[in-house]
This record gives structure tokens, sequence and C-alpha cells, in this order.
């Protein structure tokens, strides 16, 4: 299955690096679907997602909790474990392909901050090297 679409990154994405040497960063993506409810918002969709290789370490310093990206998620499927207190839990996973950043800087935050990279609209202040 593939999951495409507008999503907000729900915590700070994790970059490691495996040990063969590659680079892998975890995300956890927040969909919106369907209609709105009682409450005024539509309901939340999250998918675990992973993008790997270089591409993972240029992005990951732009790539915030909250922010907006748009993105191309394949291989999406359930995947079932055990949870710390032994009970089953089930979590939608996937392989981010293509991902556009869009938006601004999440609430609260400064497009303009010292000790974070600048966060514009433009993606011309990115390497040339970043393969999107």
């Amino acid at each position: 299955m593939i999951q495409t679409g507008i999503v907000r990154i729900g915590k700070e994405p994790e970059l490691r690096t495996t040990p063969s040497g590659d680079q892998v960063m975890e995300l956890s993506l927040a969909y919106n679907y369907g209609r709105k409810g009682d409450d005024g918002k539509k309901p939340t969709q999250w998918i675990s997602a992973s993008m790997w290789g270089s591409r993972a370490e240029k992005l990951q310093p732009y790539l915030k909790k909250g922010g907006q990206v748009f993105v191309v998620v394949t291989d999406v499927h359930v995947h079932s474990y055990e949870k710390k207190d032994g009970t089953p839990g089930v979590v939608l996973r996937g392989r981010v392909s293509e991902i556009e950043l869009i938006g601004g800087a999440p609430s609260g935050e400064s497009a303009k901050s010292q000790d974070k990279p600048q966060r514009a609209g433009s993606l011309d202040d990115l390497d040339d090297d970043i393969p999107f």
C-alpha cells in the first residue's frame, strides 16, 4: 500500500547509523483523514516511517516536531509487537520514498532561531546535492 499526502511530524526525528554503516531516520507521521467529528477535528492516522541513506542525514536538521511535509510512504503495513507490559500491540509502518518540505516553523518556534537551522519556505538554502 502507498500513502501520499501532507502530514505533521509527531516527534523529533531520530537519526541513527546501522551496524553496516547505513543512515536511517525514524519519523512519526500524522495524517488527518475523513470528516470532522463533533469536536470539529478530523481523525488522525499515525504512521511510523523510515527514511534511508544520505538524504536522511541531510534532511534531519530541517525536520522538526510539528512541522509539515508532503510525503509518499511506500510499503505501508501493519507491524505487530509486544508492548512493555506484555500485551500485543500494532503499529502502521512504512518507508518514505519521497519528501518535500512545506509550511513554516512549527507553532511557538521562530524561523530565524540562532541555535537551529533556518526553516525557510525556499529550498535555495539547502545543499545542491540533496536528492529531491
